[in-house]
């Protein structure tokens, strides 16, 4: 088996992270990658490949940091649909399943072939009439949104050619499931499981008080058709691959051919892991000593 490993090595714990990793697999005689790009010219003494080298090197891919690298090395595998496991060394870390003390574990479980695989749903951007996207594949959202003029902008959905909705808004945001609990959770978008099939349109700030997020069918055709009278209007795939977009145009987005294929283990489920790191659905904790108190001096509402 050969291991490839992408680590944001400015995350604390990254380097010794990434030195447990090599001398497990030497122990152990496995092969094992670790992607230049993102050592910030760490050396160590383990071969290393440029990403474009990763996807055709390795059988499945470590992902070290936060939801940030999860993103990126879902970038530089590409379409060749290489298992990832993501190690959280962020804060939040929603894309990742485990922290640096249960790798070992981890590790043993991969070889033994004790896990099991997740297709997340990609979507794939197309600016039409336009240039090409060097990278048009996002594994959480596509968004349109008027970039630094604080000005809204005009937006027109249509769903396999049928006109759908018109926006006036900040923007908007086209997800997949395993985005639903980024941008377009914040947007107001709905929690989907991430292994579901469906495209979530949800409006930024929109100036109606009946725009509401839609849910299509995976296979939809969708076109976001543009008009900002303020100047350009900004494309962001992931996060991470931005660009300046014109000031009318259209934009078709689209179920990729692919999938991006996650690494999970059974007693860590999705559920599981929106009440830890989101606290979902846990009751607020009432300290009833201070509603008495409070009750009794309302004037003074900085004692409670």
């Amino acid at each position: 088996m050969r291991f490839g490993v992408v680590a944001n090595i400015e995350r604390p714990d990254a380097g010794e992270t990434v030195d447990f990793i090599i001398q497990w697999c030497r122990r152990n005689n496995y092969e094992v990658y670790v992607c230049e790009e993102l050592l910030k010219n760490r050396k160590i003494d383990v071969a290393t490949i440029t990403g474009e080298e990763l996807k055709d090197k390795v059988d499945i891919l470590i992902s070290l940091g936060g939801d940030g690298t999860m993103l990126a090395s879902a970038r530089a595998i590409g379409e060749n649909e290489i298992p990832i496991l993501g190690i959280n060394l962020g804060s939040l870390g929603f894309l990742t399943q485990l922290t640096p003390d249960e790798l070992e574990g981890a590790l043993r479980r991969l070889v033994k072939a004790d896990f099991k695989i997740e297709d997340r749903l990609l979507l794939k951007v197309e600016i039409i009439d336009g240039r090409e996207l060097t990278y048009p594949y996002a594994l959480n959202d596509v968004v349109i949104d008027k970039g630094n003029v604080s000005r809204v902008i005009n937006l027109s959905l249509f769903a396999n050619e049928e006109y759908i909705s018109s926006y006036t808004a900040d923007g908007l945001i086209v997800a997949t499931p395993t985005g639903s609990t980024a941008y377009s959770l914040a947007a107001g978008g709905p929690i989907l499981n991430p292994i579901m099939e469906a495209i979530i349109v949800s409006p930024i700030s929109p100036f109606s008080l009946t725009s509401r997020p839609l849910v299509f069918p995976p296979d939809y055709n969708l076109e976001v058709r543009v008009r900002s009278e303020h100047g350009d209007t900004h494309l962001t795939i992931d996060g991470q691959v931005a660009m300046q977009f014109s000031p009318t145009g259209s934009i078709r987005i689209t179920r990729a051919d692919h999938t991006m294929k996650f690494i999970t283990f059974a007693e860590n489920s999705f559920y599981d892991v929106l009440r830890r790191k989101l606290h979902w659905g846990k009751l607020p904790v009432v300290d009833y000593k201070k509603a008495d108190f409070f009750k009794k001096h309302r004037g003074d509402a900085a004692d409670f």
